[in-house]
């Protein structure tokens, strides 16, 4: 074998040296899916490197990983991507188990778990979503389907969760945790820029109390960016938002 090709090996060795057992988080600090990962990460004692991505002119190296969305978040191990939040969460669990369960070890339980993180992702944060990018009636309609599918929340905590919320065990923050703490944890944002009230002690109780007692942990403090913060991008996110819609 040539001395080139013995080099070339030994660099690919070295590689894969570097690579073993590091974890990178491509994010993007005010997105909330990039926020469950980090939650999760943190709450299982995960160290992790973070990268924080331009949205606006998307890296080469996001591009190459995430080849079918080309979004954020996507976790690097060892090498190799995993992409969208709630299967990298997924991901971290089953990868790092000395840390707090972030699932439930009951198949039903788990299963709960699963269908309510997908309901808040797929239909709340997609209303709330929607108001913060449309005005008038449209915005309006939106308002209303989010506060529906807080409605809906509450009945299922009702229903499925007799204790009052899905806390795990302990105060540990589970998937179902982090998710509703990173769609709603920053309702006071939203109430600021777009004078849009979601948390309503007395329509949503359970809810409420829920977001209430998730923002209080000094982890989700340590992990939530700061509102003045927020308020700017979501006051420049809409401001264009809304230019986009009208040219």
């Amino acid at each position: 074998m040539s001395n080139l090709k013995l080099r070339d090996r030994e660099a690919q060795r070295e590689r894969e040296r570097e690579m073993a057992g590091r974890v990178v988080l491509h994010g993007m600090w005010a997105s909330p899916y990039s926020m469950s990962v980090k939650l999760g990460l943190k709450v299982k004692g995960v160290e992790y490197e973070y990268v924080e991505e331009d949205l606006m002119n998307k890296s080469e190296v996001l591009l190459r990983l995430n080849p079918v969305h080309k979004k954020i978040p996507v976790l690097v191990h060892n090498g190799k991507p995993i992409a969208e939040s709630l299967v990298i969460v997924e991901y971290i669990e089953e990868t790092w188990k000395e840390g707090p369960p972030l699932l439930p070890q009951d198949p039903y339980e788990r299963a709960k778990v699963r269908f309510w993180a997908g309901f808040l992702q797929r239909q709340l944060f997609e209303a709330m979503f929607s108001v913060v990018i449309t005005d008038g009636e449209a915005q309006a309609r939106a308002v209303k389907e989010g506060h529906e599918k807080l409605a809906v929340l509450e009945e299922g905590i009702k229903g499925g969760y007799p204790g009052g919320s899905p806390f795990i065990s302990g105060g540990n923050l589970g998937l179902l945790d982090i998710v509703v703490c990173s769609i709603l944890g920053a309702h006071k944002v939203h109430e600021e820029v777009l004078g849009v009230t979601y948390l309503d002690s007395e329509k949503y109780p359970r809810v409420t109390s829920w977001v209430k007692s998730l923002t209080e942990l000094p982890l989700v403090k340590e992990a939530m960016p700061p509102n003045e913060k927020l308020v700017d991008f979501f006051q420049f996110f809409r401001a264009r938002a809304l230019e986009s819609a009208a040219a």
